[in-house]
C-alpha cells in the first residue's frame, strides 16, 4: 500500500483493525514451535522410557510445573514490552517466582539429605548436557516466538529480546521434561535455570537486530 493510500483509508475512517490478529499469530506460531522442539527431542535424545509410570508421581509435575509457570510469567513479559514504550513492570517479578520457588524447593531437598548426599542431587547424572540440550531444543522456540513479537511494536528491543528468549526456553524445557530422567529440585535450580537463562541472554543480545521495526 502507498503512502497516500494508506492516508486516504485512515481520512475516510476505515481502519478497521483485528483484534485478534496478534493472538492467533502467536498461537500459531508457539503451536508450530513447541510442536517443533518435543519432535526434535523426540529424534535426538528420546521420550524417556518409563514415562507413563513416572507421570503417576507428584515430583514429575512439579518438574514440568516449573517450566511452565516461568513460560507463563514470559508471555506475559513479552505481551508488555511488545507494546510502544512499555515496561514489563509487575511481569518480572511474576518471571522470578518460579525461580524463588525451585530454589526453596532444592533448600528443602538438600536439607532432608545426608551431606554426602547432597552433591549428587545438585549434579545428577546429565549436569554437563542438560543447559546445552535446552538450548538446542530451544532452536525451534525461539524462532516462532521471536516471529511473533516481531508482529508488535516493542521499543525496548534488549528487554523484550530477553523476555522472547526466555518464554522460548522454558517452552523448551517443557518439552526436555519427557526425557530428562533427572527428579530433585536441586538439579533443577541449577541446570535448568542455566538452560533457560542462556537462550535469554542471546534474546537479549539478538533483540535490537531481530525486533527493530
Amino acid at each position: 500500500m502507498k503512502t497516500d493510500d494508506l492516508i486516504n483509508l485512515l481520512a475516510a475512517g476505515d481502519a478497521r483493525v483485528d483484534r485478534k490478529a496478534v493472538l492467533r499469530r502467536f498461537a500459531r506460531a508457539l503451536a508450530l514451535g513447541f510442536a517443533g522442539s518435543v519432535a526434535l527431542m523426540s529424534v535426538v535424545f528420546g521420550v524417556r522410557h518409563d514415562l507413563m509410570s513416572v507421570m503417576h508421581t507428584p515430583i514429575f509435575w512439579a518438574k514440568v510445573a516449573f517450566p511452565l509457570c516461568v513460560a507463563a510469567a514470559a508471555a506475559l513479559a513479552v505481551s508488555r514490552l511488545g507494546r510502544p514504550g512499555r515496561r514489563g513492570g509487575y511481569a518480572w517479578a511474576l518471571v522470578a517466582l518460579p525461580f524463588v520457588a525451585v530454589l526453596a524447593g532444592a533448600w528443602l531437598a538438600l536439607g532432608d539429605a545426608a551431606p554426602a548426599q547432597r552433591m549428587p542431587l545438585v549434579m545428577g547424572l546429565t549436569w554437563r548436557t542438560c543447559p546445552f540440550n535446552i538450548v538446542l531444543l530451544s532452536v525451534p522456540t525461539f524462532a516462532a516466538v521471536f516471529w511473533a513479537v516481531r508482529g508488535l511494536a516493542p521499543t525496548r528491543l534488549r528487554a523484550a529480546g530477553a523476555a522472547a528468549g526466555l518464554f522460548a526456553s522454558a517452552l523448551a524445557t517443557i518439552a526436555y521434561c519427557l526425557h530428562c530422567p533427572e527428579m530433585s529440585p536441586a538439579f533443577w535450580s541449577v541446570w535448568y535455570v542455566i538452560g533457560m537463562l542462556l537462550p535469554a541472554g542471546i534474546g537479549a543480545w539478538l533483540g535490537p537486530r531481530l525486533l527493530r521495526w
